[in-house]
């Protein structure tokens, strides 16, 4: 394909200015607004989910990644080169999530209830030296101690112990973070317990999560280092029947602790979809954290396409102004493409669902639904749909210096040639 004339990107910005203008949007302000929000970039696509530690990691508990195209990030700095030439075609500002299994164990295996920051110290001095914030996750995933399927709701009391003091350790790990990146870090905590079938005692699971979560969330950190979320789920692979940490459970939880709820695009009854529950959990909460995937049938964290649930998603933080409220984060992995198209294609859908929805004259939409213009408010919205915008994303990016259009895959089968084959 050839490379877009930057003069024609220049004049179709020009023209689709005038026409938002005509709708009263500002276009140069929509990009502003946009590119404000932060979107946290997962590690965990680089390398299918496996991490860094010696003889154990990798999908368990009702997760799975599928594939293996060649050029899997194999060491940390492997992924580290995978991200930083990821970063070069995503315009505006990114983060990094990292999840505990990712540490840096070259030294030596460490227990997962004894891991410090000692493990996590390069990730932290990469982030700094790329001008990125940092978010985590405890990995109760892919270890013998969860074996059994359960974690903090375990009924062995020695497990529940290993898993609480894992949580606390990437508690305090995840507060260095932010306090050595001057940048809240968002901790997120996901468990896969659950039953494969019908539980008798569904209730005593959850008193001993419940018990589990306020001894690791004990020790206090400033909000100006880490933000708690905790994660719910419907079901996995091994957990059909009953989810221990289902999302009435971590509404609950959430609301009565302090903590931020986080929403998955992908845990939920396919009827359901995210986008409808934004409002609510803020109407309650402060912050919510979003993990923003695409379910295909079942929770299968495809790779994030620009289709109408994520459109839906961004409309709803920009509409109600939570652009400070709502915390972004990609969680998809798959291992049958190009790991880093996956990365670029996912997360430049997220940026463009953000940029569309910033160009929405939403004060006159409103303004029609007050006032029951139901007629109005449909030819708006449907109008909407075929406006430039397009044109003005373009121009974001070569304003960014980043590849306008497909011009980013010309560059990632170079990468493609020169370092993954070798791998």
């Amino acid at each position: 394909m050839g490379k877009i004339n930057e003069a024609n990107i220049r004049k179709a910005y020009e023209l689709a200015r005038d026409r938002y203008k005509l709708l009263g949007v500002d276009t140069d302000a929509a990009m502003a607004r946009f590119e404000a929000i932060p979107v946290s970039l997962h590690c965990w696509q680089g390398d299918d989910v496996n991490g860094f530690e010696k003889g154990f990691g990798g999908t368990s508990g009702g997760i799975l990644s599928t594939g293996n195209y060649p050029g899997r990030a194999r060491t940390m700095e492997e992924l580290f080169g995978d991200l930083e030439k990821t970063l070069t075609l995503l315009p505006g500002k990114m983060r990094v999530n990292v999840h505990a299994l990712y540490g840096d164990f070259s030294k030596g295996a460490v227990g997962r209830d004894k891991i410090a920051i000692a493990q996590f110290q390069k990730w932290i001095d990469w982030a700094r030296r790329n001008g990125l914030g940092l978010d985590f996750n405890p990995s109760f995933f892919g270890h013998p101690m969860a074996a059994s399927g359960f974690t903090l709701s375990s009924p062995d009391a020695k497990v529940r112990k290993f898993w609480i003091d894992h949580g606390k350790a990437c508690r305090r790990i995840a507060a260095e973070m932010g306090r050595q990146l001057k940048t809240p870090c968002v901790m997120n905590t996901w468990i896969p317990d659950g039953f494969k079938d019908i539980p008798v005692d569904r209730c005593g699971a959850r008193k001993r999560l419940i018990k589990s979560l306020d001894a690791m969330f004990e020790e206090q950190f400033s909000p100006k280092y880490l933000l708690d979320a905790v994660e719910s789920k419907l079901f996995g692979i091994g957990a059909e029947s009953c989810t221990v940490g289902s999302n009435e459970f971590y509404m609950g939880y959430a609301l009565t602790r302090g903590k931020m709820v986080c929403l998955d695009a992908g845990h939920f009854h396919p009827t359901e979809v995210i986008s409808d529950k934004i409002s609510s959990c803020l109407l309650f909460g402060s912050e919510i954290l979003l993990h923003v995937s695409r379910p295909v049938r079942w929770d299968s964290d495809h790779v994030v396409i620009f289709d109408d649930e994520l459109q839906n998603i961004a409309s709803e933080i920009l509409r109600n102004n939570f652009d400070r409220k709502v915390h972004i984060g990609l969680d998809f992995f798959d291992g049958t493409i190009n790991r880093l198209a996956a990365w670029t294609i996912g997360t430049r859908s997220m940026l463009k669902a953000l940029c569309k929805a910033a160009l929405e004259p939403t004060a006159e939409l409103r303004k029609m639904e007050e006032k029951f213009n139901n007629t109005g408010r449909l030819a708006l919205l449907e109008e909407l749909k075929t406006m430039p915008f397009a044109a003005v994303w373009d121009f974001y990016c070569l304003t960014h210096n980043v590849p306008v259009g497909m011009d980013y895959m010309e560059e990632i089968l170079a990468y493609e040639k020169s370092v993954l084959s070798g791998r």
